[in-house]
């Protein structure tokens, strides 16, 4: 995704909506100019052209990246990556992810889903260095523990 859209931008750019509405587009295609008062009311705009584009979030995070905020790109890249996952897919990991609420195997198959079905290697990671974390601080839960019972 990144390498496709490197504009080389600047923490001037920021405000991107300010300094470089020529880059943002709705998911469907639309110039950011597109979304209008009028545009809604009038019903040219969809629920899909108010969401955020995974690419207005990557050229957020290159803009964290000429901040020099790492942390901050991989949070947007991440976000990028989630916008192609259903909603209830992603309450479904974000409940996943509570520690004592899954084994190690189970974050490893929601790890292995995240790159196979979402194309979402970089979430995928995330999940897999939890894992880590909550196996050192034993936070996963038990396999065979009913409930959360004998979990953390």
């Amino acid at each position: 995704m990144s390498a496709s859209l490197d504009t080389g931008l600047t923490r001037g750019d920021y405000p991107l909506s300010v300094n470089r509405p020529e880059l943002l587009r709705t998911p469907t295609g639309k110039p950011i100019t597109a979304l209008t008062m009028d545009a809604v009311v009038s019903g040219e705009l969809s629920a899909e052209d108010l969401r955020i584009a995974p690419e207005t979030l990557e050229l957020q995070a290159q803009l964290a990246d000429a901040s020099n905020r790492p942390q901050l790109a991989m949070n947007f890249r991440r976000a990028a990556e989630m916008c192609a996952i259903p909603d209830a897919e992603v309450l479904g990991m974000y409940n996943a992810l509570r520690p004592g609420a899954s084994t190690a195997a189970e974050l490893a198959a929601m790890a292995d889903r995240l790159e196979t079905t979402w194309s979402a290697p970089v979430c995928a990671g995330l999940v897999r260095e939890a894992a880590e974390v909550y196996a050192r601080r034993d936070l996963l839960a038990r396999a065979g523990a009913e409930d959360g019972e004998d979990t953390p």
